[in-house]
């Protein structure tokens, strides 16, 4: 691969999907698509560059798109956000919305399901406490691939190993072959959409909290604040955003605010955000998104 072709090919993925790659990230490159430009039946990476240059190509385009922006995805990941959740931002939830008992939850990079599924687990574990509540949980991605195996849960040994509780392996999970399947009524607490981030997506409706988790550390600063404040616009002055740890609204833009002494948690900002200002999305027509919706339904 030339300087040139590798910075055509950096042009090309960041006009698609926002990823930014230095010039030290060639290996990335190598390592990703040299799988994609075989299975495609080409020689090298030059081979595969000039192939999706040309007409009628768009679906190899895709596949290079894919391939470069799908990342690893565990359960419990980094577990602090997951105790924020469970002591912050469920019980500051179940106090705000107890009058119109409903909670919707987006996953911004759902990748292979583990996130939106441990936030699911989560809520079953606190099952008694959202009596006659309806929790939506949305997972979205770039990845056509990845999000084939979220919707169908089943993971290898390996993977539900690495966070995952041997008592919620047990209590959620059924053992397939080598595999083991997250339980049906835990699938169907989870919608998945493809969805890229570059573009509009408030169509999704409103949001009480959404997870955007090692996606922002792709993009740079200018896509990083207009996704922000397109977040900013759909959730309520009492929404919560959370943010991998690498990661931070700081310095960047102030319609969030981290909240003190909560790695990773931020609020919607003072006010001068734009967008949804009522602190119950329950009173709000457009609460829903547009399409079908799965709200699970908790019993009383």
């Amino acid at each position: 691969m030339t300087p040139q072709e590798f910075d055509w090919l950096r042009a090309f993925l960041k006009q698609q999907s926002g990823l930014v790659l230095t010039n030290e990230k060639q290996y990335l490159i190598e390592s990703r698509l040299l799988p994609v430009a075989r299975k495609a039946g080409l020689a090298s990476l030059s081979a595969l560059i000039a192939k999706i240059k040309e007409p009628g190509q768009s679906m190899l385009a895709a596949t290079v798109v894919e391939a470069m922006t799908t990342n690893e995805s565990f359960f419990f990941r980094d577990k602090t956000p997951f105790e924020h959740f469970t002591d912050t931002m469920l019980p500051k939830m179940l106090e705000a919305r107890a009058r119109e008992r409903r909670l919707r939850i987006w996953c911004a990079a759902a990748s292979t399901g583990q996130e939106p599924y441990s936030l699911a687990m989560c809520l079953k574990d606190a099952e008694a406490k959202l009596a006659g509540w309806r929790v939506e949980i949305l997972g979205t991605d770039l990845s056509t691939d990845v999000l084939e195996k979220a919707k169908a849960g089943v993971y290898t040994q390996f993977e539900v190993q690495r966070g995952l509780p041997i008592n919620h392996l047990l209590k959620y999970f059924t053992q397939i072959g080598d595999t083991w399947q997250i339980n049906s009524n835990m699938r169907s607490m989870v919608q998945y959409r493809k969805l890229n981030l570059l573009e509009n997506f408030s169509s999704l409706g409103q949001f009480d909290i959404i997870f955007c988790r090692n996606v922002l550390i792709y993009f740079d600063n200018k896509t990083k604040v207009e996704i922000l404040e397109r977040m900013a616009k759909m959730m309520p002055a009492d929404g919560y955003l959370v943010l991998g740890a690498a990661e931070t609204v700081v310095g960047l833009t102030d319609v969030f605010r981290p909240m003190t002494e909560k790695r990773g948690l931020y609020q919607v900002g003072d006010g001068t955000a734009p967008g949804l200002r009522s602190s119950s999305l329950g009173a709000v027509g457009t609460a829903a998104p547009i399409g079908a919706s799965r709200f699970a339904s908790f019993g009383r």
